[in-house]
């Protein structure tokens, strides 16, 4: 419970610091500073992150092939199915291997502590000619494959790591038209904040206090 609130109060100031706010706090507890301090930090250490995946990962993205965000999950790596399978399959393709090789040498320079989730979606074309059962089997499989790939070729942390598929449960765009299904066929890698880190952790009320002795502001 008291790992949720904080996460709550990261996936704030992410989302402030994202849409060029500033966030404050003031007059409030030393454990309350303390905690909000260390979630600024965590912040700052995922930005320096995202900035070094920038720049291994500038010619994928000028290319379209890959894209990078930062919300309230964390920072997202989402690539076109297409440049790490070929269409219906769950192998990983020569390409995209040197793709994920350059990620992972970020992730464990800058976030070796931190989870990371990878996510497996599909468009909702149903499958045909397959040996899968549904999309739902082939975004799993995918999803994995990232996962192996990450542990056993690039010595990433098993224990920090996770995957999942959804199939064409999640969608970003309309699947009516064929731009639309591409951007739906992806693999996602999110690394998660660690807003726990080094914290020493009080009361659930005592995170964030809005009464007198301990105001908040945003502007």
């Amino acid at each position: 419970m008291r790992s949720s609130v904080l996460l709550i109060v990261f996936c704030l100031i992410v989302s402030l610091a994202v849409s060029g706010c500033a966030v404050g706090f003031y007059k409030g507890r030393p454990s309350d500073k303390e905690k909000i301090e260390a979630l600024k930090d965590e912040l700052a250490r995922l930005r320096e992150a995202k900035s070094m995946l920038d720049g291994r990962l500038k010619e994928e993205i000028d290319s379209d092939k890959v894209s990078l965000t930062m919300d309230e999950r964390g920072i997202v790596i989402t690539f076109v199915a297409e440049v790490l399978f070929d269409s219906g399959k769950a192998d990983l393709k020569s390409e995209g291997t040197v793709i994920l090789q350059k990620i992972a040498s970020v992730i464990s320079r800058e976030a070796a502590d931190n989870e990371i989730s990878i996510e497996g979606h599909t468009d909702n074309v149903p499958i045909k000619h397959s040996h899968w059962k549904s999309n739902w089997d082939l975004s799993t499989a995918r999803a994995t494959s990232v996962l192996h790939y990450l542990v056993s070729d690039c010595s990433l942390r098993p224990d920090n790591l996770s995957a999942t598929g959804y199939g064409e449960y999640r969608p970003v765009k309309s699947n009516s038209t064929a731009e639309g299904r591409q951007a739906n066929r992806r693999v996602e890698i999110i690394i998660k904040p660690v807003p726990s880190a080094k914290v020493s952790y009080g009361p659930v009320e005592n995170v964030i206090d809005d009464s007198e002795e301990g105001s908040e502001y945003v502007k």
